[in-house]
């Protein structure tokens, strides 16, 4: 999967599809300048190349009840394959945990947790990322307001890329 493979047509699909994932394939092909049939086409092979790694619904954290957003830096006493495993295993099974990522600098790994309220957190934080063996410290965010939150990627650095309408 190289993005020197994607042409003109295959990109403007993927920001179309980034806005508006429910689109019926008959629009999307309007909106892309194809006929439905080659669109579908090109859909399934964006798909079938991993470029498209899924469809989701995104939800509001506020209005299911998960206003409650927390950054979590973790660092762990050692880091050798044997500790990084067992801490990705462990956070992998924890669903309140949005994000997990292997960091470089003052701490191993920087966490996204949701949760309905302090006390929840507090909660997943002693009777369960406390207990995870090898972790030597944790320091914790609250996030007090979300400025910006984008799931679209940006495909302006892909060669050929229209720039985005102002």
């Amino acid at each position: 999967m190289a993005q020197n493979d994607l042409d003109a047509t295959d990109r403007r699909i993927l920001e179309v599809l980034q806005s508006d994932a429910r689109i019926a394939n008959v629009d999307l092909a309007d909106q892309v300048n194809l006929s439905p049939s080659p669109c579908l086409r090109r859909v399934r092979r964006l798909e079938e190349e991993g470029y498209v790694r899924g469809y989701v619904s995104l939800l509001d954290p506020a209005a299911i009840g998960l206003p409650v957003s927390v950054f979590v830096q973790v660092s762990l006493e050692k880091q050798v394959d044997g500790a990084l495993d067992e801490f990705e295993r462990q956070i992998l099974s924890h669903t309140e945990v949005m994000e997990c990522y292997l960091m470089t600098g003052d701490s191993d790994y920087l966490l996204r947790v949701v949760a309905p309220d302090i006390a929840a957190f507090q909660r997943f934080l002693l009777d369960h990322l406390t207990r995870i063996p090898g972790v030597a410290s944790i320091k914790s965010s609250f996030a007090l307001k979300q400025v910006s939150y984008r799931t679209a990627l940006p495909l302006s650095h892909i060669e050929g890329t229209p720039e985005p309408a102002a």
